[in-house]
């Protein structure tokens, strides 16, 4: 028998040396060679168990360590061993139960130390996986998997500042490692360090010039840069290595979209569904290109998919994007909410704010430039009351010099460049000066820092402007409405309390310029006789039954045309190739090219009447046709977005142009097309009501948006809770 003992332990050096210098067939033939004799053999069952993990067998190598272990159950390598097979499987609760074992028996194991924080990361309890790496640190404090894990943890517990570090303890230890440069590129990204970013990126491809995840996060960077191509370069690099990586397809996808090429973006979302259906906001995405490019057959499917998909709680579209998909308030408040929970599950708690004798106001954007949002509030900037506000303008886009950045600028008591700040920085900022109420401009909109709002900086925060809808947040107290957008009983449908101003919630700038030169109908494009319907919404709010409805107006007014706003080639041939299928001559469609803001003001003089959309009306589009004195036909909506319209309307004392249905919509559109009478009573009562109704009257909206925020902040320091409420007209 001592024998036989002595030739199990010569067999098990055989598979062990055959094992660590990588000839698995032969480890396994010495295992298994003492297996015959003896099926109990510890050493050669958990042996057998590490050669076929070795080789991607997991299953078996979980069964045949667990049978090790039922020989002996001591043996803190073998618990060890069998985690890793679990997490191969991904089965990572089962795999945290091994390593808890191991560790039960040698609290020091550092295979199971690092491990345990391995499948607490993919059970994303992030804090216990920093705790897992604290530990094995601290008796190695230079082990690099653990630094580079631990700055994944921390990043995800969006501990940004602590996570460079810990990819920096790292990299001072080995400075050639790809994936914590990787990282470490991230997380520079996220705190707006982009130019760091793109040097940890380099450094990494300098190292391996084909790492597929650097090269894509290098064209996420250069995005952000608006580097566009550059970044489609990058992307199509890291995608020649792994064409088949959903997330970069999507990237390349996203970066497509900014640059306006929404065809060539819907192939890469198409590709990407393909390989990953179930990705988070991809069906929206997608819906949104097709959108863009009036590709109707196409979208009808995958609007019915993402309805669908958010009943059923699921991450199918932004918040932004479904508006144009669904006038459904209880759906849009469901998108809203499921997009929170996602990106902000966490928010802080409300500050205590002593005050001072002016309310203290942040005005938060991404879009103080040449932009609908700036072309807007303006003047409201310009015409707050000093005596009773501070007000601070939190510009979270890049500086791109142009009149308008200058005008807002000057606008403020203070203006603070922070969009090269991360967004606890922000966070810091508008706490530093104490503002009582930060009012977000941007919504769920491109160039959104809700990040910012969920850290609460401000006892009081709003929603205006950015959004048309509920923002689905906690951390939102109220949302600048007016009684037409949202009426008391869907107040449900908000999770903000809802603050209804007198006359219209959407201030305009009553200092916009125009064009003094009109263009002729032959530069426009335009023929030089016959009635002009126009509509220069963008083509994502173009529906077939709104198209329908136009086309039933051009077949019945004689030689009119349509002059819409060309956004990209595939919208403008797949319009023409429906108003074809419509049976009317696609050269009717008439389609503008975009012009500096007074020149494209100036040639709404050649139009003869602007046509709404639904469900997502026209906003800061019906405020350009209104302030140039266009008149305007609208369908009230059951949305705050399909109700804009309808609002102006009331506000200039034009309500004679709402309609109840696309009916009504079509007959008005027909009326005021074939009644020269009626159609020019209507813009002389519009010329006339222009400046002398609440609707550019600039310094009136903004002595109502101050009754509001008084309202808020005296509610705030009587100790009250946020509440709706009407401000009364001055």
């Amino acid at each position: 028998m001592a024998r036989k003992e002595l030739n199990f332990d010569q067999i098990l050096r055989q598979a062990l040396q055959a094992n660590q210098r990588g000839d698995l067939k032969e480890a396994e033939r010495c295992c298994q060679a003492i297996l015959k004799i003896k099926r109990t053999h510890f050493d050669a069952l958990h042996l057998l168990g590490v050669v076929a993990g070795r080789s991607g067998r997991f299953d078996e190598a979980a069964r045949l360590i667990g049978e090790a272990i039922k020989v002996n159950g001591r043996s803190a390598a073998a618990h060890s061993d069998r985690g890793i097979a679990l997490m191969r499987m991904g089965r990572a609760q089962e795999a945290l139960d091994s390593y808890d074992r191991a560790l039960a028996i040698k609290p020091d194991h550092p295979d199971a130390l690092h491990n345990r924080g391995t499948a607490l990361l993919a059970l994303g309890r992030f804090e216990e996986a920093v705790a897992a790496y604290d530990k094995l640190l601290a008796s190695q404090p230079g082990a690099v998997p653990a630094l580079v894990n631990r700055g994944t943890a921390l990043r995800e517990l969006r501990r940004s500042e602590d996570a460079l570090a810990s990819y920096d303890l790292a990299l001072a230890v080995q400075p050639d490692h790809v994936n914590a440069l990787n990282n470490r590129g991230n997380v520079l990204a996220e705190l707006k360090r982009h130019e760091e970013a793109l040097a940890s990126y380099e450094k990494a491809l300098k190292i391996k010039a084909d790492d597929a995840k650097a090269l894509a996060n290098r064209g996420n960077v250069l995005k952000e840069l608006q580097r566009y191509a550059e970044a489609m370069k990058s992307y199509d690099q890291s995608l020649a290595v792994d064409p088949d990586d959903p997330e970069t397809l999507c990237n390349r996808g996203v970066a497509l979209m900014d640059a306006r090429q929404y065809e060539l973006a819907a192939a890469d979302f198409e590709a990407s569904r393909r390989i990953d259906p179930d990705r988070a906001y991809l069906l929206g995405q997608l819906n949104h290109c097709l959108r863009h490019c009036c590709d109707w057959p196409a979208s009808k499917k995958v609007t019915a998919e993402i309805t669908h998909a958010i009943r059923a709680g699921r991450r199918a579209d932004f918040p932004f994007s479904f508006l144009s998909v669904s006038g459904d308030n209880a759906d849009q408040r469901r998108c809203a909410e499921t997009y929170v929970r996602d990106k902000y599950p966490a928010s802080a708690p409300t500050p205590v704010r002593e005050g001072g004798e002016r309310i203290r106001i942040a005005y938060m954007s991404s879009d103080y430039r040449e932009h609908p949002i700036a072309y807007l509030t303006a003047g409201l900037f310009e015409h707050h009351d000093r005596a009773r506000f501070e007000t601070f303008g939190i510009a979270l886009g890049p500086d791109e010099p142009s009149e308008m950045r200058a005008r807002i600028r000057s606008g403020f008591e203070t203006f603070i460049e922070a969009g090269g700040k991360s967004d606890a920085e922000v966070a810091r900022l508008i706490g530093e000066v104490e503002a009582d109420i930060v009012v977000d401009l941007n919504g769920h909109t491109d160039g959104a820092r809700t990040a910012i709002l969920a850290m609460r900086p401000a006892p009081i925060q709003v929603s205006y402007i950015g959004l048309a809808g509920t923002m689905g947040a906690p951390f939102i107290d109220y949302v600048i409405a007016d009684p037409i957008l949202i009426a008391p009983s869907d107040e449900r449908y908000y999770a903000e309390k809802v603050v209804r101003l007198p006359e219209m919630y959407l201030v305009n700038d009553d200092k916009r310029a125009i064009s003094e030169s009109t263009p002729t109908r032959a530069e426009a494009g335009l023929p030089e006789t016959g009635f002009v319907f126009c509509s220069f919404n963008n083509a994502y709010k173009i529906t077939p039954e709104i198209f329908a409805v136009w086309m039933h107006l051009l077949d019945s007014v004689e030689g009119s045309v349509l002059w819409l706003l060309s956004t990209n080639e595939a919208g403008v041939r797949n319009l023409r190739r429906e108003a074809e299928a419509a049976g009317i001559d696609p050269s009717r469609l008439v389609f503008a090219s975009r012009a500096r803001p007074a020149d494209h003001l100036a040639r709404h003089r050649l139009a003869d009447l602007f046509l709404d959309t639904l469900p997502y009306n026209a906003h800061t589009t019906a405020c350009d046709a209104l302030w140039t004195g266009l008149p305007l036909v609208t369908c009230k909506g059951t949305s705050f977005a399909g109700r804009v319209a309808a609002s102006l309307l009331t506000a200039i004392g034009l309500p004679e142009l709402i309609t109840q249905s696309l009916a009504e919509y079509e007959a008005l559109a027909l009326k005021l097309a074939t009644d020269g009478i009626a159609l020019a009573a209507a813009k002389e009562k519009l010329a006339r009501n222009r400046l002398a109704l609440p609707l550019f009257d600039t310094a009136r909206a903004t002595r109502h948006l101050e009754c509001a925020f008084s309202t808020m902040v005296e509610r705030y320091r009587r100790g009250e809770a946020p509440a709706s409420f009407d401000v009364k007209p001055i």
